[in-house]
């Protein structure tokens, strides 16, 4: 996202005038959800400084925002899941996830699919989407009976967006102790792969719109008017 990443965290470029991130916060504070941790690594500050502890977005709900700020304690990103363990301390024993340079202004967080996560017992439940040009392979396949899967003749791309239990960042998959004092950098997706092995990571597919907005051209085409 050079240039325009050189002054500003990439999750503060706007988007439809607002940034990236605040799409699924808003989201999030629409589906009840008001309680909020933000990793922050390149530029972090102005990320906190742009949002604070207590914002007031879109609607009548505050969000209270704690941070957990990668760059500041460990200079640089801790990965996805080195990220998510770091802020375990901080997250509850289920917790959503999403990238906050993804946008997907269509999707509905919802106190529903926490429900029906809990009630089957997996340790992850992911939101797959249709393979975009940029991943024409995918990533995990989809059973028939909603699960995720490491093999596939059809795999979707993973949209970043997920349901997870505390205990899937623990042994026999995660290694690495609650709160990652050591700084670990840890991907997510061999975490995922572990359990998808044990049946234990379920999925659906999300259609509407969605755009992992990785190169100064999605930005610019997300910000130019429909004709």
């Amino acid at each position: 996202m050079r240039p325009l990443t050189d002054t500003t965290p990439k999750p503060l470029l706007e988007v439809r005038g607002k940034p990236l991130m605040q799409w699924p916060m808003e989201a999030l504070a629409v589906g009840g959800f008001t309680e909020l941790v933000i990793n922050t690594d390149w530029l972090g500050t102005q990320i906190s400084g742009r949002f604070g502890a207590e914002p007031l977005l879109q609607g009548p709900s505050a969000l209270s925002i704690s941070y957990s700020d990668e760059g500041r304690d460990f200079g640089g990103a801790l990965e996805t899941a080195g990220g998510i363990v770091r802020a375990l301390p901080l997250l509850g024993d289920v917790f959503w996830v999403a990238a906050g340079d993804v946008f997907a202004p269509g999707f509905a967080f919802t106190q529903d699919s926490v429900d029906r996560f809990i009630a089957s017992g997996k340790l992850a439940h992911l939101w797959l989407v249709p393979n975009p040009a940029h991943n024409l392979k995918g990533d995990f396949g989809l059973s028939a009976e909603g699960l995720a899967l490491n093999t596939a003749d059809r795999k979707f791309t993973f949209s970043t967006i997920g349901l997870y239990r505390a205990e899937l960042f623990a042994p026999p998959y995660c290694d690495i102790p609650s709160g990652n004092p050591a700084g670990r950098k840890a991907p997510l997706a061999p975490i995922l792969r572990a359990a998808m092995d044990n049946e234990l990571v379920s999925a659906e597919l999300y259609t509407g719109p969605w755009t992992d907005v990785g190169t100064p051209e999605r930005l610019a085409q997300l910000n130019t008017p429909s004709r």
